[in-house]
């Protein structure tokens, strides 16, 4: 019998779906602090999985961790597009795909 141990934050039904195969595993409910700190490793690996593949589902994932993310922390969903329509109110998006080369002094 091969045990593999791991310490990593994974979606709800995932217990479910390792004994819906026919095996067993161990969790455990994380405290908010345990959890935040997890959810922060999280979007590293998610990140960074994107960042190998370029694929919508790696996307997707990172979306899933961040809308987590900001539960997480007592913000809603609302406040997050808010700010974020605000910062591109301001400053703009990135759909010119502009990249600042210099800035002089005048």
């Amino acid at each position: 019998m091969a045990i593999k141990h791991y310490q990593k934050l994974v979606r709800d039904r995932i217990p479910e779906i390792i004994e819906a195969d026919g095996k067993a595993c161990v969790t455990e409910v994380l405290s908010d602090e345990r959890y935040l700190q997890m959810l922060d490793a999280k979007l590293d690996e998610e990140l960074a999985e994107y960042q190998e593949s370029k694929s919508l589902e790696e996307l997707a994932d990172l979306l899933e961790v961040i809308q987590s993310v900001v539960t997480a922390r007592g913000w809603s969903l609302e406040q997050l597009e808010q700010v974020r329509a605000e910062k591109a109110s301001k400053r703009g998006g990135f759909r010119k795909k502009l990249m600042l080369k210099e800035v002089t002094d005048q």
